[in-house]
């Protein structure tokens, strides 16, 4: 037989000696499937002494018929996967259609986007098992995707055996993996070697599309389409179907009849199944179904351990911060992104949905979030979403918000597009609900995340909502108790200070940091004769009954004052009050007299911190008394101090909280307060004043502070 001529050595070929001598065919084709080289053995296995290979266009020279669009599928392949191997019904002799094993692998060089296809005969060895015979590559191929299955944690490790191993070891030229989000409906979860659209036009699909995986995975059987019948019977494939060989689809099915999903092989020619590759193939299948199983049952126990912490650490929040809007701010952020790729709170206000908060995995994206929200609101009239949601009192669940979906709701392209850039693949929205008054909505949207809720989110996010209501309602309760307190405390403590000629006088009163009203009290009360009474207070406790007291100490103090101004009896008064009021609250308070015409101060004290007298030398007194018995309990007496008050002295009362910090003694505290004094520098009582309780108040603002300064002008007589 004549044998066709070596050709001149190109860039691609090392040695073609090396080629020449192999003893099964190799062929090299150029990107346009013209055959530039073939070596003795391809002579003989396809040529005839009557023709050349060389210069032949593969796919009528090499090919059967049916297997001729075969050549330019691999050829587009190798430029993705680098190679490929798999059987192909050729031309042995020219003439006759046998199956042959091929493996075809690229060309680089003057050839780049060609390939050096190396092919095998089919004659079978006695022992099938035999290395290189068929069965007993399958039965290695079939270990080796069965050990990387095993090790899979993942959906999408078992994606990539699927899509890779397994389609090397079925010999197909593109796979993919499609598994079952919902009773109705299927996800993509990977492709290789398939068209580029097909991954997003196929991103999720109906089960009862008119497509081989849907049909594989209706039926629980395998589903076998060759080369010229795919158009025809699925025409839902559209132009994907074009130039595509035979289709194989395996369902992915569990014990029960429990079908995953299905695995999709596409052959570049004619496909026909011996029954070893039945077998063979069943066994890849199945192996991969168990590990979804497997991987499924260990992402589900994993997802009920994360829910019960996070609920638990949830529950843990919500129950020790009144400040509901930061707490749910919280709470979004940490459901993102475990649970959702973004979520939303929202409340009632006059019958309109209020965002307080939203979370994203990606935060830039939030602002595209509240443009949704902003240009596109949801109609309050209907009974999808959040106001269907509102008004019902019942949670809606979407598992699958297909492309379809979105451009049935959306308003116009520019919504639509809006809401694809936000990936909207799954939606959950519960209602924040107490009895059964609904006043909010919590939505969680999954995307890119692959996340698709199921009825054991609902069921979490219902038992979140639930918590979050209940500490969303407590906090509102205490908002407006907290207002009501700090509206009596506005209205009892004096907008300002009295002008009392021949004196000068300043305050500085800070609330704590928390938002709940306190029960320091203070004023002055101008007597007859140019004397000045004056009184710092503090009410243990907070809130309503805190201020309460308070209001009640201030009137009945000033109720005193009126009848008679005198120090002791004064406090006596107030003991006796506590008598008739049966007031529970701890009380202490320092009261004061001043009388410039005698230059004197006559000071007495309930349980406070001393008052201190700075000199208008410079000389600083703190007023200690012998004896500070607390306002209501009786069974003891109160010194009155006196002290002299000249022009130009300062008189400083205070509360506990100007001074006192967690952990330091009373000795130390009130060395703070004499050196913050001494260094005070500004004349104008304000600034004075100011300064000083700046320089000595607890940074943590742990508690209120109340200071009164009282100065005798340097001018007096």
């Amino acid at each position: 037989m004549a044998r066709t001529p070596r050709p001149v050595a190109r860039s691609w070929q090392p040695d073609a000696a090396l080629l020449d001598g192999l003893t099964i065919a190799a062929v090299a084709l150029d990107p346009d499937g013209t055959v530039v080289y073939a070596n003795a053995t391809a002579v003989d296995l396809f040529g005839s002494p009557f023709d050349r290979l060389v210069d032949a266009d593969a796919r009528t020279r090499l090919f059967d018929e049916p297997e001729r669009g075969a050549v330019d599928q691999v050829l587009k392949l190798l430029a993705r996967t680098g190679s490929w191997t798999g059987e192909l019904t050729m031309l042995a002799g020219g003439t006759s259609p046998v199956a042959m094993r091929t493996s075809w692998s690229p060309l680089g060089g003057d050839v780049e986007g060609g390939a050096l296809v190396l092919i095998e005969g089919t004659e079978e060895s006695s022992d099938a098992y035999a290395p290189g015979q068929p069965l007993g590559s399958r039965l290695r191929r079939l270990a080796e995707v069965t050990s990387e299955l095993l090790a899979a944690a993942d959906v999408e490790a078992v994606a990539g055996v699927v899509t890779d191993h397994m389609m090397k070891a079925a010999g197909a030229t593109a796979a993919s993996l499609s598994l079952m989000v919902d009773d109705e409906t299927m996800a993509l979860m990977a492709l290789r070697g398939g068209f580029e659209d097909a991954a997003s036009r196929w991103a999720t699909y109906s089960v009862h599309s008119n497509i081989p995986t849907a049909e594989s995975v209706r039926t629980g059987r395998p589903v076998l389409v060759r080369r010229g019948e795919v158009e025809q019977r699925y025409p839902d494939l559209g132009g994907l179907a074009d130039g595509t060989g035979s289709v194989l689809c395996l369902p992915l099915a569990v014990a029960g009849g429990r079908v995953l999903g299905a695995v999709s092989l596409s052959f570049p020619g004619r496909r026909a199944l011996s029954e070893a590759e039945n077998l063979f193939l069943k066994l890849l299948a199945d192996t991969c179904a168990l590990t979804l199983e497997r991987v499924e049952a260990q992402g589900a126990a994993r997802d009920r351990e994360a829910k019960l912490a996070f609920l638990a650490e949830t529950s843990a929040k919500l129950s020790s911060d009144l400040d509901y809007e930061a707490t749910l701010t919280a709470v979004a952020e940490a459901a993102v992104p475990w649970f959702a790729d973004w979520c939303a709170i929202a409340l009632a206000e006059d019958g309109l949905l209020r965002t307080i908060t939203v979370a994203h995995t990606h935060p830039e994206r939030i602002a595209l979030v509240r443009e949704l929200q902003e240009r596109y609101p949801n109609d309050p009239a209907t009974d999808q979403g959040g106001y269907g949601v509102l008004r019902s009192g019942r949670s809606q669940l979407v598992p699958e918000l297909t492309d379809e979906l979105l451009a049935a709701v959306a308003r116009d392209e520019e919504h639509l597009e809006l809401m694809r850039a936000l990936n909207l693949a799954s939606g959950l929205s519960c209602p924040l609900k107490v009895g059964d008054r609904t006043f909010g909505v919590i939505t969680w949207v999954a995307g890119e995340g692959g996340r698709r809720f199921s009825e054991d989110d609902l069921a979490f996010g219902e038992d979140l909502a639930q918590r979050a209501a209940i500490a969303i309602d407590n906090a509102q309760l205490h908002s407006q108790v907290r207002t009501a307190a700090l509206e009596l405390q506005r209205a009892v403590l004096p907008d300002s200070l009295p002008e009392v000629a021949g004196w000068s006088t300043s305050v500085q009163y800070h609330p704590a940091g928390r938002t709940d009203a306190g029960g320091d009290f203070y004023d002055v009360v101008p007597l007859e004769d140019g004397r000045l009474a004056m009184f710092v207070g503090d009410v243990m406790g907070r809130g309503v009954q805190a201020a309460s007291v308070m209001a009640q100490m201030r009137s009945a103090i000033r109720t005193l004052v009126a009848v008679d101004p005198t120090p002791e009896v004064v406090l006596a008064g107030m003991d006796r009050v506590f008598d008739a009021l049966h007031l529970e609250q701890l009380v202490t308070m320092v009261y004061a007299v001043a009388d410039p015409a005698r230059h004197l101060l006559q000071v007495i004290n309930a349980g406070h911190p001393p008052p201190v007298l700075i000199a208008a030398d410079g000389h600083i007194e703190v007023l200690e008394h012998p004896s500070t018995l607390i306002l209501g309990v009786g069974g003891g007496e109160r010194a009155v101090r006196s002290a002299e008050l000249r022009p130009g002295d300062r008189l400083l009362l205070y509360t506990d909280g100007l001074i006192e910090r967690r952990g330091e003694d009373a000795d130390r505290s009130m060395a703070r307060l004499i050196t913050a004094l001494r260094t005070a520098r500004s004349d104008a009582p304000d600034d004075w004043l100011s300064s000083v309780v700046e320089e000595l108040r607890d940074p943590t603002r742990d508690d209120d502070v109340a200071a009164l300064l009282v100065a005798l002008d340097p001018l007096a007589p």
